[in-house]
């Protein structure tokens, strides 16, 4: 074999060697995509879509108020607008049971027209929650508590608000409902 000039030689030595290396770069590479896809395929979704209307759910969790200060019917949506300060032309379904006052015990449920308003609406539902503990903290200090375990939960465009004296059944209910 006739011997190359060693221009050539060495040419040819570095463009071996950087195929070696494009082939364990793309080894590397098929061999992680191929991790990724598995393990993808693997996973199922966690969350459900929630298919209970408003006022079903609002109702469930009303149940999980057991010292009975809730109000017997949701209030009218003019009430859910001035208590909690929603924008009910961005509300496609909604409803809420309000404390007697004694309490400070409340669920609200609003469904959402467009997912982009849910947390408006949760931060809406969080600065409730601050002004309900202040307001308590001065004469029923054993309420606060239920207001620092306030469940407040987003799934698609449902948000949720509820103050009760049995935080695990209200979750319970969520759960069931996807939350």
């Amino acid at each position: 074999m006739p011997k190359a000039p060693d221009s050539h030689y060495k040419f040819y030595i570095i463009t071996k060697k950087e195929n070696l290396n494009m082939k364990k770069y793309l080894s590397l590479t098929f061999a992680a995509i191929m991790l990724v896809l598995s393990l993808t395929a693997c996973g199922g979704s966690s969350s459900k879509e929630v298919t209970a209307s408003a006022s079903d759910l609002a109702k469930q969790l009303s149940e999980t108020v057991s010292d009975g200060t809730l109000s017997s019917e949701p209030v009218i949506a003019d009430i859910l607008a001035s208590t909690y300060f929603v924008d009910m032309e961005q509300v496609e379904d909604s409803s809420a049971y309000l404390s007697t006052g004694a309490t400070a015990c409340e669920v609200a449920v609003v469904k959402c027209k467009d997912s982009s308003y849910t947390s408006e609406v949760a931060d809406l539902f969080k600065s409730r929650v601050t002004s309900q503990s202040e307001l308590f903290a001065s004469y029923a200090p054993k309420e606060v508590e239920k207001l620092d375990s306030a469940i407040i939960k987003t799934s698609g465009n449902y948000v949720v608000l509820c103050v009760t004296d049995d935080a695990s059944k209200a979750e319970s209910v969520l759960k069931d409902a996807g939350f």
